[in-house]
């Protein structure tokens, strides 16, 4: 079956052209998931004429209606993953589900010769995770993680910048959370599967890895239990430090609950040999803004610092701000990393390099949840630096 659907599927993607793009043609996809993230990939979907939802599934029937009342649609809604993938037969699915559920989801599609959208993290472990890019390979299927950064113009230019810097790099980052009410409740409930530092730290060891291109060598970890609202064993506020092999270093920091700080939560920042960039986003970092979803993906401004001096030992050059006409909300965000989606199923685009950084990513903040728990330092075995 799966055999005859990937045929079928290929046969309808040699006849699309810019110009045609009839119904038959559109990439049928079933969204899995109708959280924050769920959300605003079917609102992709629906909007880019390339995709076609043919299903909508939610742990509730509620969850489901409220998202057809979003899209003023009637798709059909399911409880049942298994059930919605066989009555639906898709050409891909998206999963935006908790974490522990992605595995399982995604080898499912996978099996059934379906493309897949995954949510950050891959998978709730460095194990999984490999598994499932294995399984990408041998279904020949695309398989993109859900790195939001990568499709944001401001953070790919703040990338290109750290890399004029020169080596070694010195990379600050954080994402703190001051949640409370709806936002807690999420938060507690991602915290029974991962850490803030797995779930959240894959984006931004992500960036370092593209900012540095080199391999990561040596993880360390710290983490704290500010609350018994979480299982047994769980942390809700978390620190990394990671240490490449050309020198950079640097370090994210996590964490998530009502007794957290509104101050110095938003910290984007990377030093070298030449200067600094920083990410100055006044709006985002303001008081109240910790755990807002749209303000953790702004910029509004880029900071660049020279260190060079002049002959009477002051600075040669005074700061440059960068300010980008083309600044994405997060709708605006998850419709770009669908397109992306999209042009990899259509133009049979290689993603090697896309699923070895999410690997990349991975062992790292899952060295610094060990590290964390044994004490000790955790040194890496990863094969190759990471990619654009």
């Amino acid at each position: 079956m799966p055999h005859r659907r990937r045929k079928q599927f290929e046969r309808r993607k040699l006849a699309v052209t810019a110009s045609d793009q009839s119904t038959t043609d559109r990439v049928r996809i079933l969204c899995v998931g109708a959280g924050n993230m769920g959300r605003s990939h079917a609102l992709a979907y629906q909007a880019i004429p390339g995709f076609e939802i043919v299903g909508i599934c939610t742990r509730s029937e509620a969850s489901g209606a409220k998202l057809n009342e979003e899209l003023n649609a009637n798709y059909p809604t399911f409880q049942d993953f298994d059930h919605a993938l066989k009555e639906t037969q898709p050409d891909a699915v998206c999963v935006s589900t908790w974490p522990d559920t992605h595995a399982q989801f995604v080898t499912a599609a996978l099996d059934a010769g379906c493309h897949v959208f995954v949510e950050k993290p891959l998978a709730d472990s460095v194990e999984a995770a490999e598994e499932i890019v294995a399984k990408a390979i041998a279904t020949q299927r695309k398989v993109v993680v859900g790195y939001i950064l990568r499709h944001h113009p401001s953070w790919n230019r703040f990338i290109e910048v750290a890399q004029t810097l020169g080596k070694p790099l010195v990379m600050r980052m954080n994402l703190n959370q001051s949640s409370s009410g709806d936002a807690w409740e999420t938060h507690k409930r991602l915290m029974s599967t991962v850490s803030p530092v797995v779930d959240c730290g894959v984006h931004y060891v992500d960036v370092m890895c593209q900012m540095t291109r080199s391999r990561p060598i040596r993880v360390s970890g710290i983490g704290a239990r500010l609350t018994d609202e979480l299982p047994d064993g769980m942390v809700n506020y978390g620190q990394l430090q990671v240490t490449f092999e050309d020198g950079s270093v640097g370090w994210y920091e996590a964490g998530w609950g009502p007794m957290m700080s509104e101050t110095a939560f938003f910290v984007k920042d990377v030093v070298g040999p030449k200067g600094a960039v920083s990410i100055v986003a006044e709006s985002a970092s303001s008081a109240g803004q910790s755990d807002n979803v749209d303000a953790h993906t702004k910029t509004e401004s880029i900071r660049v610092h020279h260190a060079e001096l002049a002959t009477d030992g002051k600075f040669a050059k005074v700061d440059e701000w960068i300010h980008l006409d083309d600044e994405p909300d997060h709708d605006g965000l998850c419709h770009r990393e669908q397109q992306f989606f999209l042009d990899a199923i259509r133009d049979d685009n290689d993603l090697t390099d896309h699923l070895s950084d999410a690997i990349n990513s991975m062992k790292i903040v899952a060295a610094a949840d060990e590290s964390f728990r044994t004490g000790k330092t955790i040194e890496l075995n990863a094969a190759e630096p990471v990619g654009t």
